[in-house]
């Protein structure tokens, strides 16, 4: 166990070890409490739609709340947005635990959402601040592995949880945020700490603030923007929406199938988390998103051509190499525009981003299907939306500067 912490942490800063363990206290809390919230909704005698709208409300929260995050993170510091977002979300999810009204619990999910933005931004800032360029892929595909092993731990654990009480699964998710925000309060430094010699670049100018408007100047960051959109209305929108019900509608498999399906794409995004970090740190942060974006284009024409089991866990493999490269070089190229200033609202507008997808999406691609009654329209709006991604990547610029060893050998 201790070699392989060390193969993950190896030359990374201390801060990624810490938000990876406070992601997946996140992840794992959440994967518990996710599949009973709409269940714990019906128990107030609403309908379908108003049940959804649970869920709905969390997202919209954290799409609203993201700027204002981003603004707090430049004025008071990420760890302080850090540990207070996570503790609002604990708080209001133990309330939500206790509520007696439909009214209530919406409007605590909807607090629980600015929490979730306010975390989301404020770690995501931290990252990118506290990692020096040559290591800015491998520290995000870590970060995001705290998330997917959580993420596959929690619903294991869920369905013990639920066995005892339907609230049961609201305390144990502010259970999980409270250790979350306990070690961020307690494991990251009040400030930045002390560089080392190596990382002492990063640092220079920890105190000026890179304005939003500078950074959508810059085509890099307009990519990255894109591809992160376009990735929450596929790789998760589409893919949580509608997959499910072409599986039993139209595959006519059980849902269990489904799950199979998306524990194909876990497990191969697990796989290539770590080889996807090191390449976009070794050779650029262009190469691995476009691997990312074209294995999301292989992904919706697996649906598009083939209607068959086959099909489906073709497209379920390749969303997985796609999540694994994505999630860690858009978020590079964040890093590297930031490159050390506060960047608060830059970070924010790149993670509204994948909020604007996953609910945009489902509301795009539900709609192609409820209105040509079939699956197919949707799964080309899929590939429609992908491949004019993988060809806005194809001409980005490369933001990975180059070591001074490979400068001299150029």
């Amino acid at each position: 166990m201790r070699n392989l912490l060390d193969r993950y942490f190896r030359d990374l800063p201390r801060e990624v070890a810490v938000l990876t363990a406070v992601a997946f206290c996140v992840a794992l809390g959440f994967g518990i409490v996710a599949p009973i919230i709409p269940v714990f909704a019906k128990t107030f005698e609403v309908s379908n739609f108003a049940a959804s709208s649970v869920i709905s409300v969390f997202a919209l929260m954290r799409f609203l709340s993201a700027a204002p995050s981003g603004w707090l993170v430049n004025k008071i510091g990420e760890r302080t947005v850090l540990w207070v977002g996570l503790s609002i979300v604990s708080i209001s999810s133990a309330l939500a635990g206790l509520a007696q009204s439909f009214d209530q619990l919406i409007i605590l999910r909807g607090i629980g959402g600015t929490g979730s933005a306010m975390f989301t931004v404020s770690s995501m800032s931290l990252l990118l601040r506290t990692v020096d360029a040559a290591h800015r892929g491998r520290a995000a595909s870590t970060y995001q592995s705290g998330f997917l092993f959580g993420g596959l731990a929690g619903p294991a654990v869920g369905g013990l949880v639920v066995a005892a009480s339907i609230r049961a699964p609201f305390f144990v998710y502010a259970a999980t945020l409270a250790a979350a925000a306990t070690t961020a309060y307690f494991a990251l430094p009040k400030g930045l700490g002390h560089p080392n010699k190596d990382q002492s670049e990063i640092f220079e100018n920890q105190d000026s603030a890179l304005p939003l408007m500078a950074a959508l100047k810059l085509r890099a960051y307009w990519t990255a923007l894109v591809v992160n959109l376009s990735n929450g209305m596929t790789s998760f929108g589409l893919r949580s929406a509608l997959i499910p019900l072409f599986v039993v509608s139209v595959l006519q498999k059980s849902p269990a199938t489904s799950s199979y399906g998306f524990l194909a794409t876990s497990v191969v995004q697990a796989s290539l988390l770590l080889p996807a970090g090191r390449m976009t740190d070794t050779r650029g942060r262009k190469p691995a998103m476009v691997i990312g974006t074209l294995a999301l284009v292989v992904a919706m024409i697996c649906l598009v051509a083939s209607e068959t089991l086959t099909g489906f866990y073709a497209s379920m493999i390749a969303m997985g190499v796609g999540a694994a490269y994505l999630g860690a070089a858009p978020s590079a190229v964040v890093g590297d525009i930031v490159d050390g200033r506060k960047g608060g609202p830059v970070v924010a507008t790149y993670q509204m981003m994948s909020d604007l997808g996953i609910v945009a999406g489902p509301l795009l691609f539900g709609y192609l299907a409820d209105s040509t009654g079939g699956f197919a329209w949707p799964f080309i709006a899929g590939l429609i939306v992908a491949s004019a991604t993988s060809v806005m990547v194809m001409f980005m610029p490369e933001t990975r500067k180059p070591k001074p060893a490979e400068t001299l050998i150029a």
